[in-house]
């Protein structure tokens, strides 16, 4: 089986012929395995053999990028969305939030008209869009471990067997990139037409960019989104708000893929165990990443839930450290997860630079060893 095949059918709850791999390593890591001894002529995706590539496009309204200030450590930045945020140079960390673009209602309704359809939105050349170019640091590929980019990489990929997604953030999670957490809390309790609104306004640019890009010549297997709906200990608000307010949205979403042929994968960090029924019956293909700490076991989910969904992850990073550790964690959890086919190897969220890349290689020859189906 070549990678698409092989995700395809764990994503169709079917067996292949052993479980596929995607995997999320921070760029620091990779940065970190470069100068271990991974080939510096082949990036992290090829050299692992990770079986899936995503393209998106920029759903932002595009606002000028712009520095302010710039250490040996931090750079601050405006954002697309016109918000300002702190970063480490080497991206170890989620960026620092200073400042938000939208406090009110009309603060959005003054960015709303910049959020059109456009094929200025889409990568077509690989190079990045003009207007980030000069903003975001040169790296080497490690912010694309695959290192496919732009329509060309997108063709490249799919001659090369991988299994390739549109990708897109939709939902609360990109809404709070526009309003600050409490004042998002807030508006889902007193403000619910507002947060509708911008649900339903943000999935509408996703969902035209993907008509945009499929026009353009790319070619998708599935769709990855990214919502971030829980934390450690539960939701970040309550089922009935899920279900009242972004459910409407989620369904409309996964259903429009799920009318094109495509498996929806949802990254949705945190225990959001309370949601998996409305995920469900929204249609959603495959749950990803599976957080350890925040009480996401695979191996109760897919008991409870394995006949209708598949899932990606659930290996718990912390043990990756440890030989034994991780052998006893990836040892426990395979043969539950992987029967009859619905899942893919995935960490349970990214991996740190404190992982070596002797570290990483030991997990991918566990993964190789146990995730055999014949």
């Amino acid at each position: 089986m070549n990678s698409r095949e092989r995700m395809t059918a764990s994503l169709g709850l079917r067996e292949p012929d052993r479980v596929p791999i995607v995997d999320s390593p921070w760029a620091a890591t990779i940065e970190r395995w470069y100068g271990e001894g991974l080939p510096t002529d082949k990036t992290v995706g090829e050299y692992f053999g990770y079986e899936l590539t995503s393209f998106g496009s920029d759903t932002s309204p595009m606002l000028p990028i712009r520095t302010l200030e710039e250490t040996e450590e931090y750079v601050v930045e405006t954002t697309p969305e016109g918000g300002v945020r702190r970063n480490h140079k080497d991206y170890t960390t989620t960026p620092e939030v200073i400042d938000y673009p939208c406090k009110t209602r009309a603060d959005w309704d003054r960015i709303k008209p910049r959020l059109q359809p456009s094929r200025d939105r889409v990568d077509w050349t690989g190079e990045g869009l003009p207007y980030r170019r000069q903003a975001f640091r040169t790296r080497r590929d490690t912010d694309r471990p695959t290192g496919y980019r732009g329509l060309k990489g997108c063709r490249e990929a799919r001659a090369d067997g991988k299994f390739v997604c549109y990708s897109a953030a939709i939902g609360y999670d990109k809404i709070q990139t526009y309003v600050a957490t409490e004042r998002l809390l807030t508006a889902v309790i007193d403000e619910p037409d507002w947060v509708m609104e911008m649900y339903e306004v943000d999935a509408d640019l996703a969902l035209a960019q993907y008509e945009i890009m499929i026009d353009g010549g790319f070619e998708f297997d599935g769709a990855f989104l990214y919502c971030d709906l829980g934390y450690r200990n539960g939701l970040l608000f309550s089922p009935r708000h899920f279900e009242q307010q972004l459910h409407p949205t989620f369904k409309r979403v996964f259903g429009y893929f799920a009318d094109r042929g495509l498996p929806t994968i949802l990254h949705c960090c945190g225990n959001v165990k309370q949601l998996i029924p409305y995920f469900i019956d929204e249609g959603l293909t495959c749950l990803q990443p599976l957080e350890v700490k925040a009480g996401m076991d695979v191996v109760e989910l897919k008991q409870e839930y394995g006949r209708d969904m598949a899932f990606m992850g659930g290996i718990d990073v912390r043990t990756m450290t440890d030989p034994d550790a991780i052998e006893a964690e990836i040892a426990r959890k395979f043969p539950v997860a992987m029967e009859g086919g619905g899942y893919i190897y995935h960490s349970d969220h990214s991996i740190p630079n404190n992982i070596s890349l002797q570290d990483y290689r030991h997990v991918m020859e566990l993964v190789h060893k146990y995730g055999q189906y014949r």
